[in-house]
């Protein structure tokens, strides 16, 4: 039997464990407790936002606008190249693309379109997309009371996709812009705008993601807001305001698999808005320097052919002749790796970069070149005059297949003019792809011109496979130049 005190001191430091335990577990329940409260004050909800609404929809306005528009080509005309008729010709869709049939215009359409915009002050200046009202022959604007009126497009701004118009009124409704950049995911916003002709339609949501940088727009310059709340056709040029009832972002697009909304839109944020709107109402148009390259990312691959540690920089795929860059001295193959003093981490910084910089103005740019870093200037030219010289530039037979997936075929000038080449461009055409194969995996497709390998030119097949084995050989990768269209990109093939 168990003397009397035993069982005591025992049940004693039975209890003292157990008390220990309650308060460790009292301790641990308190600080879940108050983390989840601090969390809770910090992003609980608005109980309705029908303040905020009612407030803010009188100046949200309702856009219908008519264009006249060039009706798409019903069927093309297409010639197999010499070697190949009668035969099943791969790329036959690639080339299709480029023709418009027999000789004559295409017919012309008018037709009508709805958007949303927002009133900026009483004197009726309204922002909405470039894409509602920038090519538009009448603009016609709805207030919320029913009141209408004919608008003038005051400026526009494609690349942003931009736009600011004006109705004859005065005493009219405005809302004010926010600062976009103290915006933070999770924050609630409410959209309203004009879905469907649904004028007056409010949805909201939260900001799920900012920076984003999506093919929205010829633009590389937007780090766009994207946004949950639903939006849909005819929400473009319409404001998200914040809680405070403030404009933080403008409507721009809508990411859609099946044409509906599916929670994921996207905005621009508000204070690119305020910079391109002021210069838009004070001259109608938006300067931006231009160098007159055509750059793209690198990768691991890239990097290692060119000779660089990381991934870095922006490399230079193409100089447009007659350019700033050209005179400045900046070739194919170059690495951007600063401007103007900066480090440049991608093509987008540099694109942004040099848009926001001033035309006519000396830029100072850091490129890696034969292994070795080099000092340019270079005195930038204005985008839209630059963008139109770029346009209108010229970019100065046997087959075979290697390991790499590849099937080349000489050009003939029948097929640079199917291609719509110039008669200068020389190089190897790529007629068929392996699936799975490690051309395939670097995206290149039937209809690609190889125009250089390891940085020298290629003139035909003989000269692409002479520089694909050389590379081979050496165990190095090989570094290629290709041409699609007008536009040209670096691809770097491995053979491992």
């Amino acid at each position: 039997m168990t003397a009397p005190w035993k069982r005591s001191t025992r049940f004693g430091w039975l209890a003292g464990a157990i008390g220990v335990a309650v308060l460790a577990l009292s301790l641990v329940s308190f600080n879940d407790d108050s983390i989840a409260q601090s969390t809770a004050a910090r992003v609980q909800s608005p109980g309705s936002f029908a303040d905020v609404i009612e407030t803010v929809s009188p100046a949200v306005v309702n856009i219908t606008v008519t264009k006249v528009e060039t009706a798409s080509p019903t069927a093309f005309q297409f010639s197999t190249p010499p070697g190949m008729r009668g035969q099943e010709f791969p790329f036959e869709d690639f080339f299709g693309r480029f023709f418009e049939g027999e000789k004559g215009r295409a017919p012309q359409r008018r037709s009508e379109g709805q958007g949303s915009g927002f009133i900026i002050d009483a004197s009726g200046y309204i922002v909405t997309n470039n894409h509602v009202a920038g090519d538009a022959e009448e603009i016609a604007v709805t207030l919320q009371d029913g009141r209408k009126f004919d608008a003038t497009l005051v400026g526009r701004d494609a690349r942003t996709d931009l736009a600011l118009i004006k109705i004859d009124a005065s005493g009219v409704p405005f809302v004010a812009f926010g600062d976009s950049d103290t915006a933070r995911v999770g924050d609630w916003v409410v959209a309203i705008g004009n879905p469907f002709g649904l004028g007056g339609t409010a949805t909201a949501g939260i900001i799920s993601a900012r920076g984003r940088d999506v093919a929205l727009t010829d633009n590389d310059s937007n780090d766009y807001l994207q946004l949950d709340a639903p939006i849909n056709f005819g929400n473009s040029g319409g404001p998200v305001f914040n809680t405070a009832g403030q404009v933080v972002g403008v409507n721009t697009a809508i990411f859609s698999p099946n044409g509906g909304n599916v929670g994921i839109g996207f905005a621009i944020p508000a204070n690119q808005v305020k910079e391109i709107v002021a210069e838009l109402r004070e001259s109608g148009s938006i300067e931006r320097g231009w160098l007159g390259v055509q750059i793209q990312n690198l990768d691991d691959d890239l990097a290692d052919s060119l000779g660089l540690d990381g991934t870095n920089g922006a490399l230079v795929v193409e100089v447009v002749a007659d350019s700033p860059a050209a005179k400045g001295g900046v070739q194919a193959g170059d690495v951007v790796t600063r401007f103007n003093g900066q480090e440049v981490d991608s093509s987008r910084t540099l694109s942004r970069s040099v848009a926001r910089a001033p035309a006519s103005q000396p830029a100072r740019l850091t490129v890696w070149r034969d292994n070795r870093s080099r000092e340019l200037t270079v005195e930038l030219g204005q985008a839209e005059q630059g963008e139109a010289v770029a346009a209108s530039s010229p970019v100065p037979g046997q087959s075979g297949s290697g390991a790499l997936g590849l099937t080349l075929q000489s050009l003939t000038d029948e097929v640079r003019a199917q291609l719509g080449l110039p008669s200068s461009v020389e190089g190897a055409l790529v007629t068929n792809v392996l699936p799975d194969s490690t051309a395939a995996e670097k995206g290149l497709r039937p209809g690609d011109v190889i125009t250089r390998v390891n940085q020298r030119a290629v003139t035909g097949v003989a000269d692409a496979i002479a520089a694909l084995n050389a590379a081979k050989e050496s165990g190095e990768n090989a570094l290629l130049l290709v041409r699609r269209g007008d536009s040209q990109r670096f691809v770097a093939l491995s053979f491992q």
